[in-house]
């Protein structure tokens, strides 16, 4: 029984992953078979595979491994950048990881070091958001160069790449993911008017917002 369970739940937030992928692809945010998601039940690592398009994939094709890497669901073979996703959940509370190539998000990493405080939204990603030196995708120097930016914070940008950001839900993920996409649209339009130069928030005012989202949102 417990058996039983522990496969439906795993066919449950495989059926989460693969819609949070669509949501990323409907949206912009990756193309074709890029970017990647995964969530995390148990001891496992539910996650999409490698080079297949978003809205082929249905149930019977679940990927899981655990957090050593090692393939204990299903035949496709797991997603190339695996070493991101087992990297945030082995140094983190996280339940769900996003990772995309978003325009604005990769036209900003290959700018700046870090993303500077142009919203006050910055917050909730723990504060400006760094950038992750270059390093060939899939690789264990990838997931370090991650692992160093993410200190502290909920999302980072990977150098000439793209994004990644973590939850504790898929949802959480996705929105920070769509929230890093945004700011870096609006730091990128504000920055390229001639003769002028965004105000940008202090660690004060971050401080401050960061105080006031604990309390947002609505209370069961």
């Amino acid at each position: 029984m417990a058996e039983q369970m522990s496969k439906e739940s795993i066919e449950r937030v495989w059926q989460d992953v693969i819609a949070t992928a669509c949501r990323t692809a409907g949206a912009g945010l990756v193309v074709g078979t890029s970017g990647n998601v995964s969530a995390r039940v148990g001891s496992l690592v539910v996650v999409t595979p490698s080079g297949v398009p978003y809205e082929q994939l249905t149930v019977a094709d679940v990927v899981a491994v655990d957090l050593a890497g090692q393939q204990m669901v299903g035949d496709l073979k797991p997603t190339s950048e695996l070493p991101l996703h087992l990297e945030v959940y082995r140094n983190s509370q996280a339940r769900a990881v996003v990772h995309t190539h978003a325009v604005h998000a990769t036209a900003v990493s290959t700018l700046v070091d870090e993303l500077p405080p142009i919203h006050y939204m910055t917050a909730d990603l723990g504060g400006p958001v760094r950038v992750a030196p270059y390093a060939l995708y899939g690789t264990d120097e990838l997931a370090r160069n991650m692992r160093r930016a993410l200190a502290g914070r909920t999302a980072c940008l990977l150098q000439n790449h793209g994004t990644i950001a973590h939850g504790d839900t898929l949802a959480r993920a996705y929105d920070r993911t769509a929230q890093l996409e945004w700011m870096c649209q609006v730091w990128l339009t504000a920055s390229s008017v001639p003769g002028l130069r965004p105000s940008l928030l202090s660690s004060a005012q971050l401080d401050e917002v960061a105080a006031r989202l604990r309390g947002y949102g609505q209370r069961p």
